[in-house]
């Protein structure tokens, strides 16, 4: 997708131009050495495949593969794959840059990896998809592995898909390596707490941020955009803390009730019709509508480049939680900023996956598990000392959320480059 010059009131939408102008600008403002920025507006790697596969009726059609590792300064480069049809290298490449930022800003030891196949995954049998994931595997194993580059789950992907993916790596490997992989079953060396973790951090994150502007939960409502993994885990745990969830819209259409959701009979429903539309004593509910809605907390989590200059104007949330990757532009973030609203920027609300996967990945090491309740405690604890840092940059050097998030995790990034040498005669000049 080109980018749009940000003028005249038009959106820069190209993931791939906003990453790096949001770093340049983190980069300027930790008065970094120039050096810093050439190095992390570009990944080190990007590979580009062509996945050949046999499909039902005999015929045999081959698919795009992209797989960007961003920068391995910390660690293994991490990130997931998806298997969509608006796949694109700028998109990936983006994502691998947040990947990488996310992991400086919780303090993990993983670089920013991210994949995908160009496909609508719905317009393949279940053979062929697995085809697929395996042929995606094969293509990318000479850059990929526990110390190299450990793939995940991301959009349209599970841990069906993570499953074949590790069971292809085992046989070219030629033994077994749990930890090449996360978000896999838990027979087969998973985690306990993994499938909730991106919507449990989501909700952690939303926590911190009511008690910095002093609101109760059990008087908040909320709306979330996107019902999939991350948004149904996050409107059940909201839920459960006492949030009234009044609308979700999905790829098909909405729900709304002003009394509440039924949150736990919603997500039956939509195992059996596949959409949230239709509920039972439910209001039908477009995207568009959802964003203007009267409520307390607005929890983005579909794709990228949802809340726009058209949209962030009719938005009346007190907080915006960004479970999604990149859901904001430039143009809909200025508007929320000159609102007033609080935004949790996406490389902090959503980081809850990446930060089990890590714990899923140091259990694969040790063929050593602990028990979801110690994942839980463990997962609170990193999501909130990030909140913390990042509030705290926020208020020392008076920006806003996502530029102090950026502050952080560019700072700790550059704090790595500095420690191997590769810049040298700079100070930090604020604790990150």
């Amino acid at each position: 997708m080109p980018s749009k010059e940000q003028q005249n009131g038009v959106d820069i939408t190209n993931p791939y131009e906003i990453a790096k102008r949001l770093i340049e600008r983190a980069t300027e403002s930790l008065h970094l050495p120039k050096g810093v920025y050439e190095i992390l507006k570009k990944p080190t790697r990007v590979m580009k495949v062509s996945i050949p596969i046999r499909k039902d009726n005999g015929e045999y059609v081959s698919y795009t593969g992209i797989r960007s590792q961003h920068i391995d300064i910390l660690g293994p480069t991490k990130g997931g794959v998806r298997f969509h049809q608006n796949v694109n290298e700028d998109e990936v490449i983006a994502l691998s840059m947040w990947m990488s930022l996310k992991s400086a800003l919780i303090g993990l030891p993983f670089g920013g990896g991210k994949g995908g196949i160009i496909v609508d995954p719905h317009e393949l049998s279940n053979r062929e998809l697995e085809e697929l994931s395996r042929g995606y595997i094969r293509e990318l194993e000479p850059i990929i592995g526990p110390a190299k580059d450990v793939p995940a789950p991301d959009v349209n992907t599970n841990q069906q898909i993570m499953g074949w993916m590790l069971d292809e790596f085992d046989r070219l490997s030629g033994r077994s390596v749990p930890g090449f992989i996360t978000g896999k079953p838990i027979v087969i060396g998973g985690s306990a707490g993994r499938i909730e973790a991106t919507g449990r951090g989501v909700v952690i994150s939303i926590i911190e941020a009511a008690k910095r502007l002093n609101l109760k939960l059990d008087n908040l409502t909320a709306v979330i955009q996107g019902f999939g993994n991350v948004g149904s885990i996050t409107a059940k745990l909201l839920h459960q803390h006492g949030v009234k969830v009044i609308a979700i819209t999905d790829a098909k259409g909405g729900a709304y009730s002003p009394n509440g959701l039924d949150v736990m009979n919603l997500i039956d429903y939509v195992n059996e019709n596949g959409t949230v539309k239709g509920f039972k004593d439910s209001i039908n509910i477009t995207n568009k509508e959802l964003f203007s809605l009267d409520c307390d907390i607005l929890v983005p989590a579909a794709l990228e480049n949802q809340i726009t200059s058209k949209t962030a104007p009719t938005i009346k949330a007190k907080i915006v939680a960004e479970a999604a990757n990149g859901p904001t532009t430039p143009e809909g973030n200025h508007v929320m900023e000159e609102k007033g609203i609080f935004v949790i920027p996406d490389i902090l609300c959503n980081a809850g996956g990446v930060t089990v996967s890590y714990f899923e990945w140091v259990q694969n090491s040790m063929n050593y598990f602990w028990k979801e309740d110690e994942i839980n405690e463990k997962l609170q604890e990193k999501l909130v000392h990030a909140f913390e840092s990042v509030y705290m940059m926020k208020e020392e050097k008076r920006v806003s959320m996502r530029e102090s998030a950026y502050l952080v995790g560019v700072g700790r990034l550059a704090e790595a480059m500095k420690a191997r040498g590769w810049i040298k005669k700079w100070k930090m000049p604020i604790d990150c």
